[in-house]
């Protein structure tokens, strides 16, 4: 959604006991050694007689754990004289190997803590910025994966009039394929390659190549079941119809001519809303007719099922479809965009919801505008130039969408505007400063990169 002043405001819509003798010695200070145990939670045992620690024999030449030789090694070094508590044998002998193995301790010790701190701190890097510390050391990141998926089953929709770039956004944002970049440099090396509209039956994680060429194939278009996505336009919906059951297209447009035939409201001029957006198992045998009023049953029973009274039926549609076309995949900005238009309209303030305008001048996969558009109050669907709704829904909104618009949560807000579209990462704001800093990150986002700007278009 736009801000109120102007339209570079865009739209309104992210870790044993030792001898006698000993026993009777006072308790000395602790040592660099036993701080070492410590650190290491090995446990305070009983001085062992030296003696304990002779091989048997025929064992020379066991290996040992590095953690039993340590704990080894400090029993030895403790019951030899006292050691390092002090006593007059071992660590006091300055020519004893005592000294020797506790001055090699004394150096190697900060070596190593030092270097785990190190290694430990690499890791943390390289899992936390693996993207930036392969770009600063020019390690080439990939972008494809390999081979045709990973068996997951992914169903992806082709409009009709999309373009590669479209396809390539569809595949990547379905889990298809790793990046957009993949598929689209693929598409500009193979410049003849063409899609139907339809919905096609793909896998998670397939490589570019073997994600077109699964586009290519007959054999991958879903034709037992038809899917509407949330969101997608009347004419749009037609189109996936016939795509799917193979029905004429102009067939299934006649069949939706008759808007009042399926029971709509006297007020509603089309199907636009009323065909709930789902997947529907479909026998092969339906007929236009029959299509479209199962998903207006649909429609009216899911609004029923929401309380819903009959005579608020259109009016709730109407929000609602412009909630799901404002929203992103965030369910809490559902019902914030829901409050927004909800505060615009109990203080007499236009809803001025882009995706609206653009709908009235004819496209319905944008939300993009004009100035000279958003000023023309002869566009019924133009809330920058018009008060209150729209004449009619925009798109199919679903099941979230009517809840958020019966729902609003609490705030103040009056502007909202995705600043990644293609995260859906989105910033409220309740002054007109606020959010014209907010259209700015917009703006800084789009022109951060080719793919980025294919959102923006």
């Amino acid at each position: 959604m736009a801000n109120e002043p102007s339209w570079d405001d865009i739209f309104t819509g992210q870790p044993p006991t030792a001898p006698a003798a000993r026993q009777a010695a006072p308790e000395p200070e602790p040592t660099e050694f036993d701080s070492f145990a410590q650190l290491f939670g090995a446990p305070e045992e009983p001085a062992t007689p030296a003696e304990t620690l002779t091989p048997a024999a025929g064992q020379d030449d066991a290996p040992v754990s590095r953690r039993a030789a340590r704990e080894s090694a400090g029993r030895g070094r403790q019951g030899s004289g006292g050691g390092s508590r002090g006593g007059s044998g071992g660590l006091r002998d300055n020519g004893g190997p005592g000294k020797r193995k506790f001055l090699w301790l004394k150096i190697t010790l900060p070596i190593v803590l030092v270097l785990g701190s190190l290694a430990g701190v690499a890791a943390y890097g390289w899992f936390t910025y693996n993207d930036q510390v392969r770009e600063l050391l020019g390690i080439q990141l990939p972008n494809d994966y390999e081979g045709s998926g990973n068996g997951e089953e992914v169903i992806v929709t082709v409009r009709s009039g999309d373009i590669g770039s479209d396809v390539a956004r569809e595949l990547h944002e379905a889990g298809v394929t790793m990046t957009y970049d993949a598929v689209y440099d693929y598409l500009v090396a193979n410049p003849d390659v063409g899609f139907l509209p339809g919905n096609w039956q793909l896998q998670k994680m397939m490589s570019a190549e073997s994600a077109v060429s699964a586009l290519q194939d007959s054999a991958n278009k879903v034709t037992d079941r038809l899917l509407l996505r949330e969101g997608i336009s009347l004419e749009t919906s037609l189109e996936v119809i016939a795509e799917t059951t193979g029905l004429p297209l102009d067939e299934v447009t006649a069949a939706a001519s008759d808007p009042q035939s399926f029971g709509l409201p006297a007020e509603a001029p089309t199907l636009e809303g009323f065909l709930f957006p789902a997947t529907y198992e479909l026998d092969g045998g339906e007929t236009a007719q029959g299509i479209l009023q199962m998903l207006v049953n649909t429609t009216i029973a899911r609004l029923d099922a929401a309380g819903v009274a009959p005579e608020n039926r259109y009016t709730t549609l109407i929000m609602a479809s412009i909630i799901q076309r404002e929203a992103g995949s965030n369910k809490d900005d559902f019902y914030k965009i829901s409050r927004v238009f909800q505060n615009r309209i109990d203080q007499g303030i236009n809803l001025q919801s882009d995706a609206t305008v653009a709908y009235g001048t004819g496209r319905f996969d944008s939300v993009w505008t004009e100035p000279e558009e958003r000023a023309d109050p002869s566009n019924l669907y133009n809330t920058y130039a018009n008060p209150g709704l729209p004449v009619g829904p925009i798109g199919l909104p679903g099941d979230l969408a009517i809840d958020a618009a019966l729902h609003p949560v609490d705030g103040p807000w009056l502007f909202f505007v995705p600043i990644n579209l293609a995260t859906g990462e989105t910033v409220f704001s309740e002054t007109a400063d606020e959010h014209q800093a907010a259209v700015n990150k917009l703006f800084a986002w789009c022109d951060a990169s080719a793919e980025n700007a294919t959102y923006c278009e």
